[in-house]
């Protein structure tokens, strides 16, 4: 996809996300069963044999095939009955998937062999985690080179997120008690702008969207994004809509917020750079202040105060702080070699 085509709008949707294309036998197989009809004229397909041993990070069938599924849970997707998310196939499929995908994760991060029984303990585990991230920094990369085309393309990437930011980590919510519960109530009541909707980061996000002259609907460019890009949104709903995994959405809430302040500023810097003002900026801004004290909160009060809760938890907040910054790893090196190629990161897709 081009950077002209980036400026081509959608009609308005409503608030459902568009049914995207699909990308292999599996997507084409769900999607056009779930656009069919209602779940009591069809059932879907098992994927209990994937391979989790196979590249799912970059599998472009199975990240948006199990994308959709969970965005049943958010908004549902453009003619498909809401029926379809709770019915048994649809939901034993998504299994499958999360759970191959699970697997996945688990055999590529490493998670720290430390004993932590406090919350400073966590906390200091979480912040040498985030602060020993070797990974490629895209948010640098956009601060001190990266043209308008290519900033224009890092935001349709984020759009993926940013236009639902902080659903997925709310799922934790009613699965955490006292101390670590009233600490993600802090973190997601901002996130939420308190209550006020001009404030509320997806809002921000989309006035960013609109400065740029890109498409600020809902899941406007998931079909121009790859699969890493999917990924990094279809690990956060895996581990906020299983409680069995509230360790590991936790975790990645915690890492989420402590590697947000300084990049946030990089990207402000980068846009200004680019002769951008703070309609643009206004969002990136706005992060450096507010996650700079989200991740104070975030890694004491929530983690910590969850592993002092619930001991044995400890390694699936350290798994899904990993793979948290596994997965932004991923994706920033995919999308810096495209443009250190000249070429673009996004997919090409038929406009």
């Amino acid at each position: 996809m081009s950077s002209a085509t980036l400026s081509i709008q959608r009609p308005a949707a409503g608030s459902r996300l568009p049914l995207p294309a699909a990308r292999g036998p599996l997507s084409e197989q769900v999607l056009g069963t779930l656009a069919a009809g209602g779940p009591g004229t069809a059932v879907l397909p098992s994927a209990a044999g994937i391979d989790p041993t196979s590249d799912l990070v970059a599998d472009e069938d199975v990240q948006l095939t199990l994308f959709c599924l969970q965005e049943l849970h958010y908004r549902g997707l453009e003619d498909v009955d809401d029926a379809w998310e709770w019915d048994v196939s649809a939901i034993a499929l998504r299994r499958d998937l999360e759970d191959a995908f699970e697997a996945h994760l688990r055999g590529r991060v490493t998670v720290p062999d430390v004993v932590a029984t406090t919350a400073d303990d966590v906390a200091r585990v979480l912040f040498g985690m985030t602060a020993s991230s070797g990974g490629p920094s895209l948010a640098r990369f956009v601060a001190r080179k990266a043209s308008l085309a290519q900033l224009r393309e890092v935001l349709v990437h984020k759009s993926v997120y940013q236009l639902k930011e902080a659903d997925p980590h709310t799922w934790a919510i009613p699965r955490l008690t006292g101390r670590a519960k009233a600490a993600a109530v802090e973190i997601q009541a901002d996130e939420y702008g308190g209550g006020h909707l001009a404030s509320m980061h997806s809002e921000l996000f989309r006035r960013t969207l609109r400065a740029l002259d890109l498409d600020d609907h809902y899941g406007a460019y998931v079909d121009a994004v790859p699969a890493v890009t999917l990924a990094t949104s279809t690990f956060m709903s895996l581990a906020g809509l299983n409680r069995r995994l509230r360790g590991a959405i936790t975790g990645h809430l915690a890492a989420f917020e402590m590697t947000s302040s300084i990049p946030s500023r990089q990207y402000a810097d980068g846009m200004r750079r680019l002769g951008l003002g703070e309609d643009a900026t206004g969002y990136f801004d706005e992060h450096v202040e507010a996650d700079a004290v989200h991740e104070q909160i975030a890694g004491r009060d929530l983690a910590g105060g969850l592993v002092e809760a619930e001991p044995h938890l400890l390694g699936d907040v350290l798994f899904g702080a990993g793979a948290c910054l596994l997965l932004d790893d991923l994706a920033a090196a995919r999308h810096l070699a495209a443009f250190d190629a000249g070429t673009s990161s996004l997919r090409e897709v038929a406009a």
